[in-house]
């Protein structure tokens, strides 16, 4: 190996930032400013169109013994994210989406006018960078840099990743720059992405048709829940942001679809905290000839398949717990989980007796004006947060369950269940109800409920009546909370860190994810 080509000792000056005084960010930018300037001074565009990259960072490294022995010229491209000057060479390291490696420029090997540019570079700044593989004295992986292409030169400095972005609020608002200077967080996304695609490979593979549904919609339906409002100017009308697709989805099975799902984004004019957002992700299916029985046993199979193929296996961790997806998931009815939890069975009570027995527990009883909500609430306060393992709670009250089939064994109850792990609700699924006339009468009882004082009741759908009334078949649905399910995944305690831009207040103000409370 020649002089010039010595394999450099990198140790003593790797640091991530020098100690300097503050300066204020105003300044900083006018410099880098002012850098622009220089660079179109001296006839190269700071902005070029592209870029012919020969490898992605982590490809290079993947065959970095094999490219060391054959010499092989790589051309790679990232953000500068470390720079240190060491006389007559420079240290960096830049970052692509797969990884990072050190580069090496040295003034005899792109010359004097190339090392003074570099030289002026800023971290941040997106470079091209043409050289071979080495490695340095102290064991790095580096590129011996024969020449360099600016890129992007960046404006705006990088915050520190340990002193400058350390706020929450501030991450979730700038996500850009927290993707940037937090790899784990982009890692995080990547995830999700894989957990997506094995979900939509799980129902190709069963022969489920994907299809789209209007999100714009006259009437909201679905799901119990306030809509978003807004105004047609052409058509004079109000249109409601979807809450849930299931009334389209179904009137697809109507129609005669045997198989449909839709992956899809939901809105609902609700409370935020860390498990809710204005806008999130659903997957929702429908399976003509099914039931709720039949739809337990799909989902078992396809949150297995997502944890095997993120994880390599049945068994994962989130927070304190370790799931396991291997045994079958445990099933149980509302009511018996309650009974279970504090020895009071709910089904032989009537509404006046039920609402006593939540007194008596010390239930807030507010909005309570059924049956099916006061059970609803002993379950929620008794049992919700104390399931850990995959837990099907089924047999709802038909109260709270206007849109499933009454349960075949007893009226007062339908063939409901929600997926419940780690106290977290992952899924909703009905036997769908098909009945025509008990769908109108579960309309008009939802109505009554609104007049009553429930802003959640369903609205009442003539045109999804006149749907049923055509026939639809004995049908399984399905919705699966995608943010939760990736939270879940991914070990992520809240959905602001599974969605790329969460909906914030005004920057200023003191946010939800401030307090971890529901408005």
């Amino acid at each position: 190996m020649t002089d010039q080509n010595k394999k450099p000792d990198d140790k003593p000056e790797r640091q991530e930032r020098p100690d300097k005084p503050q300066i204020p960010i105003g300044q900083l930018i006018k410099t880098r400013i002012e850098k622009v300037a220089v660079l179109r001074e001296k006839g190269i565009n700071p902005y070029p169109y592209r870029y012919d990259r020969s490898h992605k960072i982590a490809e290079a490294l993947e065959n970095f013994d094999k490219f060391v022995a054959d010499e092989t010229e790589v051309k790679l491209a990232g953000r500068i994210m470390l720079k240190r000057k060491m006389g007559k060479a420079i240290f960096a390291d830049i970052h692509d989406m797969t990884g990072r490696v050190q580069i090496y420029i040295k003034i005899d090997n792109v010359g004097k006018p190339e090392f003074k540019i570099f030289d002026k570079l800023d971290l941040g700044d997106i470079i091209g960078v043409t050289g071979t593989l080495f490695t340095t004295q102290t064991g790095e992986q580096t590129v011996m840099v024969s020449t360099f292409e600016i890129l992007c030169k960046s404006i705006h400095p990088l915050p520190d990743k340990h002193a400058g972005l350390v706020d929450k609020d501030i991450r979730y608002r700038r996500r850009y720059a927290d993707l940037i200077v937090h790899p784990e967080v982009r890692e995080t996304f990547i995830k999700r992405s894989q957990i997506i695609r094995s979900i939509r490979d799980f129902l190709n593979d069963r022969d489920f048709l994907e299809v789209e549904t209007p999100i714009l919609q006259p009437l909201y339906g679905g799901a119990m829940a306030k809509p978003f409002k807004t105004f047609h100017n052409r058509l004079h009308m109000d249109l409601y942001l979807r809450v849930a697709d299931e009334l389209y989805l179904k009137r697809l099975i109507v129609g005669g679809f045997d198989k449909v799902w839709e992956y899809c984004k939901d809105f609902r004019n609700e409370g935020m905290d860390r498990l809710h957002n204005p806008e999130f992700s659903m997957m929702e299916l429908y399976w003509a000839y099914a039931d709720y029985n039949d739809i337990m046993a799909l989902v078992q199979d396809l949150l297995r398949t997502a944890a095997k193929k993120l994880h390599g296996g049945y068994k994962f961790k989130f927070e304190e717990h370790e799931i396991d997806f291997e045994p079958d998931f445990k099933q149980i009815s509302m009511i018996d989980a309650v009974k279970e939890a504090i020895g009071l069975d709910l089904l032989p009570l009537d509404y006046e007796q039920s609402i006593e027995e939540a007194k008596k527990a010390e239930i807030n009883t507010e909005g309570l004006i059924n049956w099916g909500k006061v059970v609803e609430a002993f379950f929620e306060r008794f049992v919700e947060p104390h399931l850990v393992q995959p837990t099907y709670i089924k047999d709802f009250p038909q109260e709270i369950s206007p849109l499933a089939k009454v349960h075949r064994d007893n009226p007062r109850l339908t063939e409901r269940f929600e997926l419940f792990i780690a106290g977290l609700e992952m899924a909703n699924a009905f036997s769908e109800l098909n009945d025509p006339e008990d769908q109108l009468k579960r309309f008009k009882d939802q109505v009554k409920a609104g007049r009553a004082g429930d802003d959640e009741a369903h609205q009442f759908d003539e045109d999804y009546i006149r749907a049923l009334q055509h026939g639809m078949p004995p049908t399984g649905g399905l919705g699966i909370g995608i943010d939760r399910l990736v939270m879940l995944l991914t070990d992520t305690h809240s959905i602001q860190d599974v969605l790329f831009f969460p909906q914030m207040k005004p920057e200023g103000q003191k946010s939800d994810s401030d307090t971890g409370t529901k408005d």
